[in-house]
C-alpha cells in the first residue's frame, strides 16, 4: 500500500472534520502547511482517542500522545531512472493502554522494516532507487517498552504478514568527549526465520560544534548464508538551528560471497530547516563504486538526493 503526497494530504483533509470541531473564523490567516500537519496530527490523535477509549475512561490528556513524521525523498544517481520514495510512521501513547505500551503503524521499505535496519545504511540514504510495488510496504503493529533499553513489537505488513522484534539498546559514556551506542536487534519473519541486526555507533567530539563518527551495522538470518554488512566513517558539523553538514566514506558486503567487499563510496548530507523546525530538508551528494562481483565500470557514478521531512 503506498500513499501519495496528493494522497496524504487528502486524508487529513477527510479526517479534518472528524479529529475535532472545526472552526475556522482563523483558518485563513494560517498557512497551508500548517494546516495540513495539523489536520495529519490531529487525525492521529483522533484514532489514538478512539482506540484508547476500548480499554478505559481515563482521559486521554493524562498522559496520552502521539508523534511521526512523513519523509520524501527524489533521487538520482548515473545508469539508473530518477526515483521518487514515501515514507510514513506514527506512534501513539495511550494513558489507558499499559503505560509503556503502545501502537505503531506507517509505510516503509519492507525489507529495513523487517531487520531493523539502521537509518545510516538504508536505501534512500544510500540513494538507491526502490521498486514502488516490490519494496514498500504498509505495516502496524503493538510495542511494548521495557526499561528504557529493552523494546518488543509485534505487527503486521502488507498481505496480513505477520514479524516481530526484541531490541536492545545501550549508551556509554567513554570520557568527557567519547560515547558508544549499540544496539541489538534479534528479529522473526516467515521470510527469514530467526535473525539478528547488530548497530554500533561510536562518536568522538573533537570540538563543540564537530564530531567524528564510525558506525557500523551486520545482519544475519536463517535465510542467508552470510552476514551482510555496512561501514561508515566520516566528520559530522553543526552550525546550529538544525543545520548540519556531514562527509562519509561508505563501503559494504556480505561474507557469503567471494569477494566480502560489494561497493565503496562517499556521502555528504546537508541538512537544515527550510520553514519551521518541524519541516526539514535533506540534500546529499554520493560516488560510488561497485566492487569484486558487482564491479562494472559502467556502473560507477554520481548521485544526488533530495529529501524532505515534516514531523508531528
Amino acid at each position: 500500500m503506498r500513499r501519495s503526497l496528493a494522497g496524504c494530504m487528502l486524508l487529513g483533509y477527510v479526517a479534518s472534520g472528524w479529529a475535532a470541531g472545526a472552526d475556522a473564523p482563523a483558518e485563513a490567516e494560517i498557512p497551508m502547511l500548517d494546516r495540513s500537519r495539523a489536520l495529519v496530527h490531529d487525525f492521529t490523535e483522533g484514532v489514538a482517542r478512539h482506540v484508547d477509549s476500548w480499554f478505559g475512561d481515563k482521559p486521554f490528556e493524562q498522559g496520552g500522545k502521539v508523534s511521526g513524521q512523513i519523509g520524501f525523498k527524489f533521487l538520482s544517481r548515473q545508469q539508473e531512472k530518477p526515483d521518487a520514495s514515501f515514507r510514513f510512521g506514527a506512534r501513539l501513547d495511550m494513558p489507558n493502554v499499559k503505560e509503556k505500551t503502545y501502537l505503531f503503524f506507517g509505510q516503509e521499505n519492507e525489507r529495513e522494516l523487517l531487520t531493523d535496519q539502521p537509518e545510516p545504511f538504508t536505501r534512500h540514504e544510500l540513494l538507491l532507487p526502490e521498486d514502488r510495488k516490490e519494496d514498500q510496504t504498509f505495516f502496524a503493529g503493538l510495542g511494548y517498552a521495557l526499561r528504557d533499553s529493552i523494546d518488543f513489537r509485534a505487527g503486521l505488513r502488507s498481505g496480513i504478514k505477520p514479524y516481530a522484534h526484541a531490541r536492545y539498546r545501550k549508551d556509554w559514556r567513554l570520557g568527557e568527549r567519547n560515547r558508544l551506542e549499540f544496539r541489538e536487534t534479534v528479529f522473526w519473519n516467515r521470510k527469514d526465520g530467526v535473525g539478528s541486526t547488530t548497530s554500533l555507533n561510536f562518536g568522538h567530539g573533537i570540538s563543540r560544534s564537530l564530531a567524528f563518527h564510525w558506525q557500523l551495522a551486520g545482519t544475519i538470518s536463517d535465510e542467508t548464508d552470510g552476514l551482510a554488512w555496512s561501514n561508515s566513517i566520516g566528520i559530522f558539523k553543526n552550525f546550529g538551528d538544525l543545520r548540519s553538514l556531514s562527509l562519509e566514506g561508505l563501503i559494504g558486503g556480505t561474507t557469503a560471497g567471494s569477494d566480502n567487499v560489494s561497493e565503496t563510496g562517499v556521502r555528504a548530507i546537508w541538512k537544515q530547516p527550510v520553514y519551521r523546525d518541524w519541516t526539514l530538508v535533506e540534500v546529499s551528494l554520493g560516488h560510488f563504486w561497485p566492487q569484486g562481483d558487482a564491479k562494472d565500470d559502467n556502473e560507477r557514478g554520481w548521485a544526488l538526493g533530495v529529501g524532505f521531512k515534516i514531523l508531528f
